[in-house]
């Protein structure tokens, strides 16, 4: 999918299939086709393979050339099966245009054309519309992980304030949704990381940019806003890990109680077993072997010993 803009009374006016691709301040190409992508690249700009975006070396996500500066971040997403993922994104700045590459569905890059004029720098030249979609994309960010406290405040609240023990079922699924979150959260934090060294290349080459202060205000004022992010984004992890902690022991509690059961029941029967055990040895000399009143005696016994075992279990507090 090819998307393209140009600038209109401080909005976003998507260019049409017949009109010039040239003309665009921002290029939006989503899983492009080969013909979308020849016809990007027919502007001079060389469009990033999947693999390459998908490098792991810096110098891979970071660099330039000759005029053109390539970022890659790496964004939570979501796969053609709706399946949670983190996908890189590239942007291309080139000093007539911004090219965004993805391969994910990613929210921020389609509610930004909606609303740009409600960012701090607006929507004016291409350089104002790269900063305004990564305030979209903190924004998304942030409201992830607010997403994420109140899930874990749910969670909190089921293990900590429940006043009847929760089953294993609920611990379960608590389990599961801890680890959802904390993949998300990992996904979120990644993201963080790379914008903000994304944002910190890109300061280091604005003398050679137009409007260089008021660009430079903005990408520091974000670049504050996600370490903000990331502080809070490390305040929940710790939290994710105690709640996990925190259900672990619950289960490890469950197990303990029904451990407990089966060791109390089986000592209620071990002195029965024992008497049984004795006259089941059927020795010559037994003479209560040969007394008719032996039999109830001997049940008497089993279950005389199994309640006073159960009267002390309960003495003792274990019951």
């Amino acid at each position: 999918m090819l998307n393209a803009y140009i600038t209109r009374n401080n909005r976003l006016v998507a260019l049409g299939p017949d009109d010039d691709l040239g003309s665009a301040m921002w290029i939006d190409l989503f899983s492009g086709t080969p013909e979308q992508i020849a016809q990007v690249e027919a502007l001079g700009i060389s469009v990033p393979t999947l693999a390459e975006m998908e490098e792991i070396e810096i110098s891979n996500r970071l660099y330039r050339e000759g005029e053109v500066d390539v970022m890659t971040v790496v964004l939570p997403g979501l796969s053609e099966g709706s399946t949670p993922v983190a996908s890189p994104v590239t942007f291309i700045l080139t000093p007539q245009q911004l090219v965004t590459v993805r391969h994910r569905i990613s929210r921020p890059f389609e509610t930004y054309p909606q609303r740009p004029e409600r960012t701090a720098v607006g929507c004016a030249t291409h350089e104002r519309i790269f900063l305004g979609l990564i305030e979209e994309i903190v924004g998304r960010l942030a409201d992830l992980l607010e997403g994420i406290g109140i899930s874990v405040d749910d969670m909190s609240a089921n293990i900590y304030r429940n006043p009847e023990a929760p089953d294993s079922d609920e611990l379960l699924e608590v389990l599961r949704q801890v680890g959802r979150q904390g993949d998300l959260l990992g996904r979120i934090r990644l993201g963080l990381t790379t914008c903000e060294r994304m944002l910190s290349y890109y300061v280091q080459n604005l003398t050679t940019r137009e409007d260089t202060k008021a660009l430079k205000h903005a990408a520091n004022a974000q670049t504050r806003d996600i370490q903000a992010l990331a502080v809070h984004a490390d305040f929940l992890g710790s939290r994710i890990g105690l709640t996990t902690d925190a259900t672990l022991g619950m289960v490890n509690l469950a197990q303990n109680a029904t451990v407990r059961i089966i060791s109390v029941v089986a000592a209620l029967f071990t002195p029965p077993t024992l008497i049984a055990s004795i006259y089941g040895m059927n020795f010559a000399n037994m003479p209560e072997l040969q007394v008719p009143w032996a039999y109830p005696v001997a049940l008497a016994a089993m279950l005389t010993s199994a309640v006073a075992t159960w009267a002390y279990f309960r003495w003792r507090g274990w019951l």
